[in-house]
C-alpha cells in the first residue's frame, strides 16, 4: 500500500518522502517517479518530527499497530494539512461477537459498514503482534487517532493485493501452477473473501488528501470474486490448465487466503467522491506478474 501511494502521489506531482528501515526495500519504480527514501524507523520520533519540520499537506501512517504508536507522532502529526492511519477490517465482530483471529470463524450476514461493530480496544500492554492482540490494538489505535481530533481518516481495507507486497497470497498458487501442477485443491471454493488492490487503496488516499476529515472509510476492491474465480483468474494469468478439485473444508486439504466470508460497505468512500482503479481480478495480475518476476507463463 504504501508503494503504490508513493508512486500514484509522485506520478500526480506530489513531492513525496518516505521513510523505512532499509534503503534495499525501496522499489526502483519508486525513485524513477521521484520518490525521495529516508532511513528512520517508526518509532525514531524525533527523527520522523524532523522530516516532516514545518508541516506536511499528507502524512500516511502505515505501521501504528497500537495506540502508544499513535500517541508518540500526535505533535508531528498535528501540522499535516490531512492525515490518513491505515488499520484493518480484522476489527469487525459479528453479530455473536466472534472475529476473524477467534477461535470459531465469524459469519457475517452482511458487508461490513464503518459503524459496525468492533473488538474493544487493547489496553496499552497487549502486544499488537500476536493473533488475540492484533484487531483490539489496532482499535486502540483508531480511537487515539480519532480522539486527537486532528483532521485522521482511519482505512481500514481488507485482504490487500499488488506488487511489492512482502507476503504476496497470490505466490503459493503461482508456483505451484508454474511447476506444472496438473490438480490444485481448493476448499470453501465459493467463499467471498472481500480483496483491497494497492492500488485502489493508494486512490482513496489521494481522495482522501483532497477532502481532510476525522472519519473511517472502508476500502475495497468494487467487485467481490470468490476463491475459486481468484484462482481461475491467476490459472488464466498463467496459461495453466490443470484442473481445480473441490474438497471439503476441513478435510486438512485445499486450503489457501480467501476462506473468511467477509466483504465491506465502502459506500462512504464513493460518497467521499473516490473512483477505483479497476476492479480485484484485474488488479490482482499486477502481483501475480510481479510474483512471476519476468518468467514467461507455462501452458499446461
Amino acid at each position: 500500500m504504501g508503494g503504490a501511494t508513493a508512486q500514484r502521489l509522485a506520478l500526480a506531482g506530489w513531492d513525496v518522502e518516505v521513510t523505512g528501515r532499509q534503503r534495499s526495500g525501496m522499489p526502483d519504480e519508486l525513485l524513477r517517479a521521484g520518490v525521495r527514501f529516508h532511513r528512520l524507523d517508526r518509532t525514531d520520533t524525533r527523527g520522523v518530527a524532523g522530516l516532516i519540520g514545518g508541516g506536511a499537506d499528507l502524512i500516511v501512517d502505515l505501521v501504528a499497530y497500537k495506540a502508544a504508536d499513535v500517541r508518540a507522532l500526535l505533535p508531528a502529526m498535528a501540522s499535516a494539512a490531512s492525515l490518513v492511519l491505515v488499520s484493518s477490517r480484522a476489527v469487525y465482530v459479528d453479530d455473536a461477537g466472534r472475529h476473524i483471529n477467534g477461535d470459531e470463524p465469524p459469519r457475517f450476514r452482511r458487508p461490513a459498514r464503518e459503524d459496525s461493530c468492533t473488538v474493544p480496544p487493547a489496553a496499552d500492554e497487549v502486544d499488537p503482534f500476536t493473533r488475540e492482540g492484533y484487531a483490539p490494538c489496532k482499535v486502540a489505535a483508531e480511537r487515539v487517532a480519532l480522539d486527537s481530533g486532528l483532521p485522521v481518516t482511519v482505512l481500514r481495507p481488507s485482504k490487500v493485493h499488488g506488487r511489492w507486497a512482502r507476503n504476496p497470497r497470490t505466490k503459493d498458487f503461482v508456483g505451484r501452477m508454474f511447476a506444472g501442477e496438473q490438480t490444485v485443491a481448493l476448499a470453501d471454493a465459493d467463499a467471498v473473501d472481500h480483496l483491497s488492490a494497492a492500488a485502489n487503496v493508494a486512490a482513496l488516499i489521494e481522495t482522501v488528501a483532497a477532502h481532510p476529515g476525522r472519519r473511517i472509510l472502508n476500502s475495497a476492491d468494487p467487485d467481490t470474486p470468490t476463491a475459486e474465480e481468484i484462482v481461475r483468474a491467476i490459472a488464466a494469468e498463467l496459461q495453466w490448465h490443470g484442473t481445480i478439485e473441490h474438497v471439503p473444508g476441513g478435510s486438512g486439504r485445499g486450503h489457501h487466503p480467501w476462506r473468511t466470508s467477509l466483504t465491506l460497505d465502502t459506500t462512504a468512500a464513493r460518497d467521499l467522491g473516490y473512483q477505483p482503479v479497476g476492479n480485484a481480478l484485474d488488479l490482482l495480475i499486477d502481483e501475480v506478474r510481479w510474483v512471476l518476476g519476468g518468467r514467461s507463463p507455462v501452458a499446461g
